[in-house]
């Protein structure tokens, strides 16, 4: 048996209208994550 590790490749980034970063990430296996950053919300995290 064999074990799947996420990958996170970055598909992209965009700003909206009320000025959220959004960051946009996907695995081979199909998985997606996305991440909100508010710009109200101090320094982002490194």
């Amino acid at each position: 048996m064999s074990e799947h590790v996420h990958v996170r490749v970055n598909n992209g980034l965009a700003v909206t209208e009320s000025g959220e970063l959004v960051e946009e990430y996907g695995c081979r296996c199909g998985t997606t994550w996305t991440r909100v950053h508010r710009a109200d919300e101090g320094r982002p995290e490194h």
